[in-house]
């Protein structure tokens, strides 16, 4: 009997196990498809007849859809299950990468950033959601941090991979391939997530629970986090999906694989530092002070590789006309560990509310992360078009530390 019932766990263990790493191949998908025009935006624009610049900030429609769909999408997994949102979701994403790569024009992609915004809002939310039913709050933990390392390999395939299918086959490539992988990932899903029966905690109408949300999200205990939130995954993002490839290319003239190669490092950084940064934060026992050092650190080294440009400051101190790509490259490990800290807003939010308004705590700062990374991918279209890319660069890390004063100024010590 003893034996039987242990087989009876392990077979519940591994069936979970799956069903997470499906859907956390969602999330990969969507980290992948954000992340194709930091490497192919020339191209892209030059398809279009229009400047790199417009079209960057252009790409702000997927961001803001997915901000905007954050509280639907969760209100709908409450009342139909996770399984058939997140196939309604893959469904949506593999429309919306086909349309994608038949764009003609600004105006056909940006509806194909539109539905892919949308579809792809719940990817990490899907995974998060069946973990948090079904594990104990230390395995949650755990499982969390693994789902989003899962989902950051979408950045590593869109760096020196994609580079090789851009250069080979064109741009529009990354989207058929996208779509492929939609419908792969939409059979994993629907052989391997159970279809549970889904909860009716708050039959409150989405809109309801977006003001409900963003009420909590602009209370004190909450407000310093929502302003760090709104900069903190927008910076890593908009680098390593949208300006770190024209950097690469224009400023220091690498090739499209070379760009790839270096974003890929960024990637691989992006991967590992929440495992480091988590084993940190138990060892040291103090978020607050790691989180914003972290984050003023991040400030420090995005300065630091905008004034390696051709006759800035760092070049003329080195004596050289520009800093080599090298130096790029050790400044992009070191960004990608030093904003892995962003999870801890999680946690930090938990402890922060009570708990029956947690679930919202972590609605308002999820939707703080990527309408920030909307915001932040819209304006630093214009400092571009305006200024030139190391004063985008510098604008980011400028975000960063006003993030981090407004962080300090509205959370305790003792968070």
């Amino acid at each position: 009997m003893e034996t039987a019932a242990t087989d009876d766990a392990g077979n519940t263990t591994r069936a979970l196990i799956f069903a997470l790493v499906a859907l956390a191949c969602g999330h990969m998908l969507s980290t992948l498809l954000r992340t194709i025009p930091a490497i192919s935006l020339d191209l892209m624009a030059a398809d279009f007849r229009i400047e790199p610049q417009a079209l960057a900030s252009l790409t702000s429609v997927y961001h803001f859809a997915f901000a905007a769909s954050q509280i639907p999408v969760g209100a709908a997994m409450d009342r139909f299950g996770v399984r058939p949102v997140s196939l309604s979701l893959l469904g949506g994403t593999i429309v919306g990468a086909i349309a994608s790569g038949f764009a003609t024009g600004a105006e056909s992609f940006a509806f194909g950033q539109l539905m892919l915004g949308i579809a792809t809002s719940g990817m990490l939310m899907c995974p998060m959601t069946l973990a948090a039913k079904q594990l104990s709050a230390a395995r949650f933990g755990l499982w969390s941090g693994a789902i989003l390392s899962i989902g950051n390999i979408g950045m590593l395939l869109s760096s020196s991979p994609l580079a090789f299918v851009v250069d080979h086959y064109g741009w529009r490539a990354g989207f058929w391939i996208a779509a492929a992988g939609g419908v792969v990932v939409a059979l994993a899903v629907f052989v391997l997530v159970p279809n549970q029966t889904a909860e009716h905690k708050d039959t409150s109408s989405p809109l309801a629970q977006m003001i409900e949300v963003l009420r909590l999200g602009l209370s004190r205990p909450l407000r310093g986090l929502i302003a760090l939130a709104l900069v903190s995954l927008a910076t890593s993002l908009v680098l390593r999906g949208l300006w770190g490839g024209p950097w690469l290319m224009q400023v220091k003239g690498l090739s499209r694989v070379e760009a790839g190669n270096q974003l890929g490092a960024f990637t691989l950084a992006m991967i590992a530092g929440p495992l480091c940064i988590g084993m940190i934060d138990r060892r040291l026992g103090r978020r607050r002070e790691l989180v914003a050092s972290t984050h003023l650190v991040g400030a420090v080294l995005l300065a630091l590789m905008a004034l390696g440009a051709p006759h800035y400051t760092v070049a003329w101190l080195f004596g050289v006309p520009v800093m080599p790509p090298q130096y790029d490259l050790v400044l992009f490990v070191l960004i990608g560990l030093a904003t892995s800290a962003q999870p801890l807003l999680f946690g930090m939010s938990r402890q922060l509310v009570d708990a029956q308004v947690a679930g919202k705590a972590l609605a308002a700062v999820n939707l703080a992360f990527f309408l920030g990374a909307a915001l932040m991918q819209s304006i630093t279209g214009a400092v571009a078009a305006f200024a030139g890319l190391p004063a985008v660069l510098l604008f980011m890390a400028a975000a960063l530390v006003v993030g981090v004063m407004i962080f300090l100024t509205y959370t305790s010590a003792n968070s």
